[in-house]
């Protein structure tokens, strides 16, 4: 039964906002339920792959993803993703538990100083976009390349990132070409397939629990759906602030054990 609240309310933060999934439910899985971290990040992973197929089909029913900045991702995040779960199976230390928690802790503040300085960074590039206009464009596809493979080796390690890191990048990268609702959907497409080859990896070490996958999907998914139809209509950057206060209290539990 708390699994399912807690696949709920994480399908309706990624529905609504991109954000939430592997940033919130990786660690209550950890805190709340003592899932071991390596089955943690795992069975997660697959989460977010399903829930956010769920969500990417009403945002695509409404043409809102921006597929060349999604291919422009996936060019950098994909390799990236498969030569991570190449290292991990290779090396040990990736996967053990002391070193994953801290990685986890890690990005799981990373995202709330990120989604803090959502803002800050949207204005910033929008001045460097309209003062250096053609720099800007020219460096938009090799800098959304770089941002792909750092999204994803975050996310194959952590589970952490494809959402609200995500998110914050492109917010500085395409400050005029998507808007909060362009930039939601964009960001959920680039992150299925990114989840779906870092779940594969870690699928293949042994660290997804189906039972736990099925308990969450029950409440994910129609959270996801529900999400996804009103996030035109929510107030983005009040959610925003409320979960980076959230997942710093979070991250600081984690860091310290």
């Amino acid at each position: 039964m708390l699994l399912g609240i807690a696949g709920f309310l994480t399908g309706l933060l990624v529905g609504a906002t991109g954000v939430g999934g592997g940033s919130l439910l990786t660690p209550l899985l950890l805190l709340l339920f003592g899932i071991a971290p390596t089955t943690a990040v795992g069975t997660d992973l697959w989460l977010a792959a399903i829930t956010k197929l769920a969500a990417a089909r009403v945002h695509q029913s409404a043409r809102l993803i921006d597929w060349q900045v999604v291919r422009r991702l996936w060019a950098g995040s994909l390799p990236a993703s498969a030569l991570t779960s190449l290292l991990m199976r290779a090396d040990l230390v990736l996967i053990r538990v002391d070193f994953l928690k801290a990685a986890i802790a890690a990005a799981v503040l990373l995202t709330a100083v990120g989604l803090l300085l959502q803002k800050p960074l949207h204005r910033l590039g929008d001045r460097f976009r309209s003062t250096q206009a053609p720099r800007f464009e020219a460096a938009q596809p090799s800098l959304t390349v770089a941002a792909g493979v750092f999204l994803g080796f975050t996310v194959t390690l952590t589970s952490i990132g494809a959402g609200a890191l995500g998110v914050v990048i492109l917010t500085y990268l395409y400050p005029l070409r998507l808007t909060a609702s362009r930039l939601i959907a964009t960001d959920i497409a680039h992150a299925i397939p990114l989840a779906i080859f870092a779940g594969l990896g870690h699928l293949l070490i042994g660290h997804v629990d189906f039972d736990l996958l099925g308990w969450l999907l029950i409440g994910s998914l129609p959270g996801a759906l529900i999400g996804a139809a009103l996030s035109a209509k929510l107030p983005q950057n009040l959610l925003r602030t409320l979960l980076a206060v959230v997942l710093t209290a979070v991250g600081v539990k984690l860091w310290r054990g």
